[in-house]
């Protein structure tokens, strides 16, 4: 019964997780492009293809909702569009927001991940007891 609980536990902060994993691999990407624009200049697309979320959040697929997907459909709105000097001003004026992101959503969960697994997994045991 308890590994039931916590397995909804560990649903419940899958979101969490995700939130966590996509600013993480954003933050990434806008230091791996900062490199870029200064010396290689390879197209972004190609520089994408690394990672897990960026080909999707480059195509426009809304991975997070709210004020997150907001600041993540502006961010890549903004990729291309003006020349290497203009991008590396962006690129690094965002640098600061995509860190503080990175380092909230860490910081969320890991308070919450383990909070939701310990309630879930304390609510199978007491169901247990319950039931026994």
């Amino acid at each position: 019964m308890a590994g039931v609980t916590s397995s909804i536990g560990v649903f419940l902060s899958a979101n969490k997780k995700k939130r966590m994993a996509v600013f993480a691999e954003l933050y990434e990407f806008n230091e791996e492009l900062l490199l870029n624009l200064k010396f290689t200049r390879a197209p972004v697309a190609e520089i994408a293809k690394k990672y897990k979320f960026m080909p999707d959040i480059l195509g426009g697929k809304q991975l997070l909702e709210g004020e997150d997907g907001d600041i993540i459909r502006d961010y890549a709105k903004n990729l291309g569009k003006s020349d290497a000097i203009s991008q590396i001003d962006y690129l690094n004026d965002r640098k600061s927001v995509l860190s503080k992101r990175r380092e909230e959503s860490a910081e969320t969960y890991k308070k919450y991940s383990s909070l939701y697994i310990k309630i879930f997994f304390l609510l199978g045991v007491l169901l247990a007891v319950l039931l026994a």
